[in-house]
């Protein structure tokens, strides 16, 4: 008891505010990958081979974020360093081609990493690495709809769960998704827009379907997971419909195997133009 009080006295804010900084995760942890194809040698393709979901080509190198699982096996096998993790929370995109990272980018380009981003380190001199194109925020009109009360109902179609669990993730202490409005619901009809798990299995086709017609207009969908962006590593597997975007239109993908909370609740933000 002597001891749960002192922990408790010395966390006096449980509750994260944002952005976090990449300096505030661990160091085991894998965030947003850095290409940088300019160290691959010539004819190497280590990381694509040994890749469990063929998020990756080479020559040149190419990383699709939203089918990569965060493995680490690319960055285990190449001999140059070419792919790494750094501690990059911040993931979510709005459109499906933004989750394909190349490397480096001229400089200027708009959203570059900016100091401290925690981007793509190391590139060459007179580059600068380039940073994922963030969820942008929706049309002020629909911001204005959503913007102080935004309700989601959960589809799982699918899923291992591990998503899932991150979602449930969101309600506590820590995340406390409810102090930004936003609540996850039981019925379609009092929601706002779908959150999808899963690479969505012919037996959710149907049922997935079903729900996002129950969602009265106007209405979001929000992809979490390689799974529900790509089918992840069942996309091969003629069982599942390869992930929900092509389905439904998607509003923000939120890669990861399974995602950080702190990667979803910052997506949502910045589809709200809170971030």
């Amino acid at each position: 008891m002597h001891r749960m009080l002192k922990a408790r006295l010395a966390q006096p804010f449980a509750t994260v505010n944002l952005p976090v900084p990449p300096a505030g995760f661990p160091e085991r942890y894998r965030g947003l990958p850095a290409v940088r194809p300019e160290l691959c040698p010539a004819g190497c393709r280590e990381c694509a081979d040994v890749c469990p979901s063929q998020a990756i080509e080479v020559a040149p190198l190419r990383l699709d974020l939203g089918r990569c699982v965060f493995c680490g096996e690319c960055a285990r096998a190449c001999p140059a360093d070419a792919i790494s993790f750094t501690r990059e929370s911040r993931q979510a995109v709005s459109t499906r081609e933004a989750l394909v990272l190349e490397g480096a980018a001229s400089p200027g380009t708009a959203g570059a990493n900016p100091p401290g981003a925690g981007g793509s380190p190391g590139a060459p001199p007179g580059q600068l690495p380039r940073e994922l194109q963030l969820a942008h925020a929706l049309d002020e009109k629909t911001r204005s709809l959503f913007g102080r009360s935004l309700r989601l109902r959960a589809v799982c179609a699918g899923a291992c769960n591990g998503c899932d669990a991150e979602l449930v993730a969101l309600g506590n202490v820590v995340f406390d998704l409810g102090r930004y409005g936003v609540q996850f619901v039981a019925s379609p009809r009092h929601a706002d827009g779908l959150v999808v798990t899963g690479p969505v299995t012919r037996n959710m086709d149907a049922a997935l379907r079903e729900t996002w017609e129950a969602v009265p207009e106007p209405k979001l969908v929000i992809a979490v997971g390689a799974c529900a962006i790509s089918g992840g590593v069942f996309r091969e597997s003629p069982e599942q419909r390869g992930g929900v975007h092509g389905m439904l239109p998607v509003d923000l993908y939120v890669p990861g195997c399974p995602p950080h909370p702190l990667t979803i609740l910052d997506g949502i933000l910045r589809l709200l133009g809170r971030l």
